[in-house]
């Protein structure tokens, strides 16, 4: 993990390595078999909301659980969830394309896998979590993933998008959101051009929802990504990647302190 992330992140959330515990758990969806990666600080006994984590195109990897351990501190309990299956785990651009655009090509099915994930974290019993407390974030194709579950009615208490498409084939199911949804936008992403937002903005307006979209000046896509180095598509901005990251910890504290 890039080290001036992991730098800026410590502004904003208290963070052990040496308590930081992961465990793998495996579920079933539609028959098929998917793996994630559950994450929180072993060192807390007190009870904790939990967040649903939708990666980015590569899915469940090894920078993804340390991305998730980063966010958890000793505030969070983490899911980061598998979108495409156990047995498929993307190792270059083009295999992730693929399973992007295969996991797309069935939006229902996408929301199920998100919902079954949600399901299993908070049944799960190797951390104590807040009743009633559990948002979702995700990163890149996760951020348009977590947007397709609020937009299916799932009862979490937020949403949150980083760099994430903001299509969907369905945009009357907007109508169906329940919790308070933010996007974290680079404003120059060639990913999500200014007609899709557009879109997404009278999406939200007609279907009446608590929204939030920050569009995040010279920032393309990937903003958050440590990795990312192609500039003017998708590029590291440690700057904007704090900034997002501290909205996001508004939002929750704000609705988790709410209810």
């Amino acid at each position: 993990m890039n080290k001036t992330l992991l730098t800026l992140l410590l502004a904003w959330a208290t963070f052990s390595e040496a308590a930081m515990r992961t465990d793998n758990l495996t579920y079933q969806v539609d028959g098929n078999a998917f793996e994630g990666v559950l994450v929180y600080d072993d060192a807390v006994n007190n009870a904790r909301p939990a967040l649903l984590m939708a990666p980015n195109w590569l899915g469940v990897t090894a920078a993804a659980v340390e991305q998730a351990k980063l966010i958890a501190g000793s505030t969070y309990v983490i899911f980061v969830a598998d979108l495409y299956g156990k047995d498929v785990r993307p190792s270059d651009a083009s295999e992730a394309r693929a399973a992007v655009g295969k996991a797309r090509s069935d939006i229902p099915a996408l929301r199920r896998r998100l919902q079954a994930a949600a399901n299993l974290l908070q049944t799960q019993d190797k951390a104590p979590l807040l009743a009633g407390k559990m948002g979702a974030i995700g990163f890149c194709f996760g951020g348009g993933a977590v947007l397709e579950l609020a937009r299916s009615g799932a009862a979490l208490s937020a949403f949150v998008s980083f760099h994430g498409n903001l299509d969907t084939p369905n945009p009357a199911d907007a109508a169906n959101i329940k919790a308070p949804v933010l996007v974290l936008h680079g404003a120059d992403d060639p990913a999500v051009p200014p007609a899709q937002v557009e879109g997404f903005i009278a999406e939200m307006r007609e279907g009446k929802v608590d929204w939030q979209l920050v569009s995040y000046g010279g920032a393309v896509h990937s903003f958050t990504d440590p990795d990312a180095n192609n500039p003017g598509s998708n590029e590291y901005h440690p700057i904007v990647a704090r900034r997002a990251y501290q909205a996001m910890n508004n939002l929750l504290e704000e609705i988790f302190s709410a209810h």
